[in-house]
């Protein structure tokens, strides 16, 4: 079991503001500028062809008055789709809070739901990838340079469907140049992480939020519909 001091600690050593202002990026999901792939997704850059699209305006399921619905299909079993957002570029932040609602109707169909911050500087791409594993039942993180999924102890199983999921995701890029999970909350219960990996090369320098749908070994048709998109950095 973590400690109360140590998370206390974790949090105040992380996201200690300081003098730097922060810059908020509100509703991305109802911004122009979204991007996206299939096969991109797959293991290596390498995957199979998925079909996907994504919609915006949506009035129902939504929040705050429309929603954005993202959708995976297909007949490749396995195959996945991924959207980007860039929201900056040439940014030093180090500090990054991924805010959102996501919301299914077929809980059986996703194999996996990836949210990720992505950074590029200084010839390195910093990956903050978090998915949420419905086959293996856990939360997990992303190891960039050893390209690998590294399970927690956070259970995602079975979320609930026709019900808006809040998560929020804190991460920190550390000043011996890794990238470090902080914390998850889900449905307002926070949970630390304290993990970190090294980044991979990479000449990107855009700062940005995305969003990945894997396809079960059915490929299962189904959509995700994100709300209240948020992004604060500093």
């Amino acid at each position: 079991m973590i400690s109360k001091s140590f998370s206390v600690l974790c949090l105040l050593v992380s996201f200690a503001i300081g003098s730097t202002a922060q810059t908020l990026k509100t509703n991305l999901e109802k911004t122009t500028g979204w991007k996206s792939c299939s096969q991109c997704a797959g293991t290596a850059g390498s995957g199979t062809f998925a079909t996907h699209w994504f919609k915006q305006g949506v009035t129902s399921p939504a929040l705050e008055g429309t929603s954005m619905q993202f959708f995976l299909g297909g007949t490749n079993n396995y195959s996945n789709a991924y959207w980007w957002k860039p929201v900056a570029y040439g940014t030093t932040a180090t500090n990054f809070v991924y805010d959102f609602y996501y919301y299914i109707k077929n809980s059986n169909a996703p194999q996996a739901l990836e949210f990720e911050v992505n950074q590029g500087l200084n010839s390195k791409k910093y990956i903050f990838g978090t998915q949420c594993g419905f086959a293996s039942g856990v939360w997990r993180v992303y190891d960039a340079y050893n390209h690998r999924w590294v399970a927690t102890s956070i259970a995602c199983s079975s979320q609930a469907a026709y019900k808006w999921h809040h998560v929020v995701l804190e991460f920190h890029r550390t000043s011996t140049g890794k990238s470090q999970f902080v914390t998850i909350s889900i449905n307002g219960h926070k949970y630390y992480l304290n993990r970190s990996y090294s980044p991979k090369a990479s000449s990107i320098r855009s700062l940005n939020v995305a969003f990945q749908m894997d396809g079960n070994r059915y490929q299962t048709d189904y959509s995700t519909w994100l709300d209240k998109v948020n992004v604060k950095y500093w």
